[in-house]
C-alpha cells in the first residue's frame, strides 16, 4: 500500500510502498477513503507525543470501508461504511466499563500508538466497541472532518461545558477544533465570541456562527475585551493550546464559569491564575475525544441541519501532498480543515 512515512522526528516525510496491515483478531482493516490533517499529527511528527515510535505513519481522523474482519468480529463485515474515534478503548478496563472508552487505561490511537490513516489501509483493533457506522447521508470527507476535532469540540461544548441557549461562550483559537466548537455552541443557542490572529479565519468563524470576533493582535487585553462584550463568558475553551490562550480563557470567565482545555500545550507548565479560580469558583476541565456510543447525538444534529461540518472543509488534497502539508500545520493562518481524499 501507499502511505506517508517518516523515520526521524521533524525529518523528511515521504510516500512509500509498505506492507498491507494485518487484521487484528478483534479488529478490522479499513480502506481509507478520507483522512483529516490535524495539528495533532504535526505534534506527533515533531516528537511531542511519547506514544509515537519510529518509523511511523501518521493520520488519525479517518473514514472508509471495512475490507477485512478478524475472527472475533461478529457485527461488522466488508463493505460497511465506518469512522472511528481517534482514541480507541480496550473495552475491558474500568474506564471502558463505565462507558468512557475515549479515556481508556490501555487506549489505542491510530497515527500515534500505531501506524495511522495517511495510507490506503489502516488496521483498527477492538472494533466491536469502537467502530461507528456512517449514516448514508454523511459522506467520507464530512466524516473525516469529525475526526478528533469535531467530536472533541462536541464533547467539550455539550458534555464538559454543559452549554445551553442564552449563555456566552468564548473560543480562543479558531482552527479546526475552534471552528467546530463555534458551530456547535451556536447550534445550541449560545452566543459565541471567537478569538484568533488571522483575518480570514475570523471571517470563517463569523460565517459558522460567531456573534463577535476579536483579533488578538489588535487588542491589548483579550479577557477584558470579552468581559466588555459579555459580562464574562459562561464557558470558555482554549482550542489552540498555549500558555497565553489558556490563561486568557480562564480570565475570560464570569464567576462560576467553566474553562475547557482542548488544545495540546507542548512544553513546560502553564501558569493558570489559580487565585482567580479559587475566588470566582471557576471549573477547569479537559476534553479528550468522544466515545463511539455518543456519535448518534452528533449524527442527529447533522441530519436535521443544525450542524454542517462540511462547511469547515478548506482544502481537499492528495496523499502525495501530505509531505508538504503536514509540516505546514505548525504554522497558523490556515482557514478551515484540510482533508486527504485521494490515495
Amino acid at each position: 500500500m501507499q502511505a506517508a512515512y517518516f523515520d526521524q522526528f521533524a525529518g523528511p516525510i515521504t510516500i512509500e510502498t509498505l506492507d498491507h496491515p494485518a487484521v487484528p483478531p478483534n479488529g478490522v482493516v479499513i480502506r481509507v477513503e478520507a483522512s483529516g490533517l490535524c495539528r495533532s499529527d504535526w505534534h506527533g511528527w515533531m516528537g511531542h507525543d511519547p506514544d509515537v515510535t519510529l518509523p511511523h505513519v501518521p493520520g488519525h481522523e479517518l473514514a472508509g470501508l471495512v475490507v477485512e474482519t478478524g475472527p472475533d468480529i461478529r457485527h461488522w463485515q466488508p463493505g460497511d461504511r465506518v469512522t472511528v474515534p481517534f482514541a480507541v478503548g480496550c473495552g475491558h478496563c474500568p474506564q471502558c466499563r463505565s462507558g468512557n472508552y475515549h479515556i481508556c487505561n490501555d487506549y489505542f490511537q491510530p497515527g500515534f500508538t500505531a501506524w495511522g490513516s495517511f495510507a490506503q489501509y489502516v488496521a483498527i483493533p477492538h472494533a466491536g466497541a469502537n467502530l461507528v457506522r456512517l449514516p448514508d447521508e454523511i459522506d467520507f470527507v464530512t466524516a473525516a472532518t469529525l475526526g478528533c476535532r469535531f467530536t472533541t469540540a462536541f464533547r467539550a461544548v455539550v458534555d464538559q461545558g454543559k452549554t445551553s441557549g442564552g449563555q456566552w461562550v468564548a473560543v480562543h483559537g479558531c482552527g479546526g477544533v475552534g471552528l467546530s466548537a463555534i458551530m456547535i455552541a451556536a447550534a445550541l443557542g449560545a452566543s459565541v465570541v471567537a478569538v484568533d490572529i488571522d483575518h480570514d479565519t475570523l471571517t470563517l468563524a463569523r460565517e459558522v456562527g460567531a456573534a463577535h470576533t476579536i483579533d488578538a493582535r489588535e487588542v491589548d487585553d483579550v479577557p477584558a475585551a470579552i468581559h466588555t462584550l459579555t459580562g464574562g463568558a459562561h464557558v470558555s475553551l482554549d482550542a489552540l493550546g498555549s500558555a497565553e490562550t489558556c490563561r486568557n480563557s480562564v480570565l475570560s470567565l464570569r464567576k462560576q464559569g467553566r474553562h475547557i482545555q482542548v488544545g495540546l500545550i507542548v512544553a513546560g507548565e502553564t501558569p493558570v491564575p489559580m487565585a482567580r479560580v479559587i475566588a470566582w469558583e471557576l471549573e477547569l476541565l479537559g476534553s479528550h475525544g468522544m466515545p463511539a456510543h455518543h456519535y448518534p447525538r452528533l449524527f442527529e444534529m447533522i441530519r436535521t441541519g443544525k450542524l454542517d461540518p462540511a462547511r469547515l472543509v478548506g482544502r481537499r488534497i492528495d496523499l502525495a501532498n501530505v509531505p508538504e502539508a503536514l509540516p505546514a500545520m505548525g504554522n497558523f493562518g490556515q482557514a478551515g480543515v484540510t482533508v486527504v481524499d485521494r490515495f
